[in-house]
């Protein structure tokens, strides 16, 4: 309340200071120095790799960084350049998901499928990746980007001389030097991983890959078999001029097979020394199986929400009120069921389906939540629309390179809700998939 009184006080003097240090492409020392915060990465902490360190940086520095990502960086990732490519990454970008990064996996994984008898999809894993990034290799990356000379020379001042220490209940550290990392809790962290990652990209042609964040997923078809370990070797190369490691056992392989006698019949090569070849991985959250059905993450989901059954039946014996209750769910039950629903929901079999639709209505039953809550199906519809519509109405959405404008016909057509050329369905690239059910929808 108090700021909110005093801000016709306290805009012009901030906004002079925001505009001088722009203009001088400097940060203030007083802005450098940043508290880290140890948030656990895991139930029951024992150790302090189990804790990841989320500096508190001081409040005008991170309104002015995040003004800096919108204004100038976001901008500047949206052109083309020699050597960095930003569309691969789904995340820090203004349309950047999880359910994004998803739906354009599994979209290349379903077109590969088309045409060849199985895919490779390496799920890497990068140690301690936001902490070790080496400033003097993301300025040479920062350079190349269509920036003006103060905004670079912003960035530069911002990672020099930057300083924290750690405080851990009532204890606090001296103060050291940050010599690496991207600082993370600082606004523009997160841009800088993104431009760190920029350059790396696959040494064979037909080969992809998908990254959101530090997660990057190596895809790989049955026709470049052959290139895995040289991709893999090209990416440890890549990290070590980055100062990361790639860490080989925390890295999976799954592969995806093609649907009739070809993929079922196809001779698999052996897997890649050092890193475990599994049936279902986990990938940002949801689980996806060789199979390319959603029954595991069903069964997941399934696990933890009959789990949170039980918390919100605490909550009502100890007199929540019924609307905060419904509150609660939605929070942290329905919002678990719809995590990255589009990019799931389609490989659900009618079983998968038909598990939610009971838990929901057992829910009804128990009233947590409304009676007139729609079945699971309108549920997933729902959030279809929702992202369907956000990819159509935005030229720079992450997902638009995924379409092409309809050619114009002399011919008259009967009208769709969109003028996206259609995507030619196969046995794997079908319906199951996000953008080939919502560019149909209306053409049945």
């Amino acid at each position: 309340m108090v700021g909110r009184l005093g801000a016709p006080v306290f805009a012009a003097p901030i906004a002079l200071l925001f505009n001088q240090a722009i203009k001088e492409g400097m940060v203030p020392s007083q802005w450098k120095t940043a508290i880290i915060t140890p948030v656990p990465k895991v139930k029951q902490p024992e150790q302090p790799s189990d804790y990841r360190p989320i500096s508190i940086t001081p409040v005008l520095s991170r309104t002015l960084e995040r003004h800096i990502v919108r204004t100038y960086i976001y901008p500047a990732i949206q052109r083309k350049y020699t050597g960095l490519n930003f569309a691969d990454q789904y995340a820090f970008r203004p349309t950047g998901s999880t359910a994004a990064a998803l739906i354009a996996l599994l979209h290349t994984v379903c077109a590969m499928l088309s045409s060849n008898s199985y895919v490779h999809v390496f799920a890497l894993d990068f140690s301690k990746a936001f902490d070790s990034v080496r400033h003097q290799t993301l300025m040479e990356k920062v350079a190349k980007l269509d920036i003006t000379d103060n905004i670079y020379n912003w960035i530069a001042s911002f990672l020099t001389g930057h300083m924290h220490c750690t405080k851990y209940g009532n204890v606090t550290s001296s103060v050291a030097t940050v010599t690496a990392s991207i600082i993370q809790g600082s606004g523009i962290g997160p841009p800088s991983y993104l431009i760190t990652a920029a350059d790396l990209r696959p040494t064979r042609a037909g080969n992809d890959i998908v990254k959101y964040a530090d997660d990057t997923y190596l895809i790989i078809p049955a026709a470049n078999s052959g290139s895995c370990a040289e991709e893999l070797n090209n990416i440890q190369a890549w990290a070590s001029n980055n100062n990361l490691k790639l860490n080989c056992s925390k890295s999976k392989e799954i592969v995806f097979r093609a649907r009739g006698g070809r993929g079922k019949t196809a001779q698999l090569p052996s897997p890649c020394e050092g890193i475990e070849r599994v049936d279902k991985l986990t990938i940002l959250g949801v689980v996806v199986n060789s199979r390319l059905t959603a029954t595991d993450h069903v069964d997941g989901l399934m696990s933890t929400c009959s789990s949170l059954l039980y918390l919100m039946r605490v909550l009502r014996n100890h007199g929540i009120p019924e609307i905060s209750l419904k509150d609660v769910f939605t929070a942290i039950v329905l919002s678990r069921l719809l995590y990255c629903a589009p990019a799931w929901s389609g490989f659900c079999t009618a079983a998968d389906r038909e598990r939610l639709e009971a838990f929901l209505r057992r829910c009804k039953r128990y009233g947590y939540c409304d009676q007139n809550t729609p079945r699971i199906s309108e549920l997933f519809n729902d959030a279809d629309d929702v992202l369907f519509q956000s990819v159509l109405h935005r030229p720079n959405h992450v997902l638009q390179y995924l379409l092409q404008d309809r050619e114009p016909t002399q011919y008259s057509m009967r009208s769709r809700s969109h003028t996206k050329e259609l995507i030619q369905k196969t046995s794997n690239l079908n319906n199951s998939h996000f953008l080939i059910r919502l560019l149909y929808k209306d053409c049945y």
